[in-house]
């Protein structure tokens, strides 16, 4: 049975439809990756599983449909979203952010709860130099370290990351994707939307192209990234020589 599986989704703003029939499919253990142009409908289908967006279709998540679950119910469930604009609380500490992130394990009473910060700490331990400094004060790259180590607190079953390169300079862009491999290695479950196609298809199992609100193209990550169409329109740029 799939963690995630989305079945003809359509969802949008108002009278605007951006996604026009969406099918996904997301295993347990797996980082599956969603690449495409903006406005393509990537950020769109997140905050559709979140429950953000109103939304027709069918979302089930461990084979329990979504559609009469409230955004803090899924969050119980065990979804988890890292937004773009990574929405922290800039005037509270970073230890206070990612305490706050771990109310779903508390809730829960989880086992092992207890050690989760350390284990944050761990994937970054540039939070934990910083863990006394406010948040608003963080760097880009540090900000959206602090943001997944703040879904990560909440013991996700899935967690969503949307852009997580965005902003960012390539060093810091290395080290976001390494904490994601490393997630990946220890057997998490990522749905990955993502406009740097090339990292996004190296550390991902499956890969999807999304354009203008439909999945065009899908297949293992490995395979499409060697596909002409993929090549072509989104690795081609990466290939050139810098400056020319």
């Amino acid at each position: 049975m799939a963690l995630l599986e989305i079945q003809d989704l359509h969802a949008g703003y108002g009278r605007a439809e951006v996604l026009t029939g969406l099918n996904l499919r997301l295993d347990a253990g797996q980082v599956v990756t969603v690449i495409g142009p903006n406005g393509a409908g990537k950020s769109t289908t997140l905050n559709a599983i979140m429950g953000v967006l109103p939304c027709k279709g069918t979302v089930r998540f461990d084979g329990r449909d979504l559609a009469e679950l409230s955004l803090e119910e899924r969050v119980m469930a065990g979804l988890a979203l890292v937004p773009e604009r990574r929405e922290l609380f800039g005037t509270m500490t970073v230890e206070d952010n990612l305490l706050l992130g771990g109310w779903r394990a508390s809730k829960l009473r989880l086992e092992g709860r207890e050690g989760e910060l350390e284990r944050v700490y761990g994937l970054f331990p540039r939070l934990k130099e910083r863990r006394a400094q406010l948040a608003g004060t963080l760097s880009g790259g540090e900000r959206q370290m602090l943001a997944v180590g703040r879904a990560l607190m909440a013991r996700p079953r899935l967690i969503m990351l949307d852009e997580p390169s965005l902003g960012l300079a390539p060093l810091v862009v290395r080290e976001i994707f390494r904490i994601i491999e490393t997630l990946r290695e220890a057997g998490a479950s990522i749905l990955l939307v993502e406009q740097n196609a090339r990292a996004a298809l190296e550390v991902a199992d499956h890969a999807y192209v999304l354009e203008t609100g439909a999945i065009r193209l899908e297949g293992p990550a490995s395979e499409l990234a060697h596909d002409p169409r993929v090549v072509e329109t989104y690795l081609g740029a990466a290939r050139k020589p810098q400056g020319g």
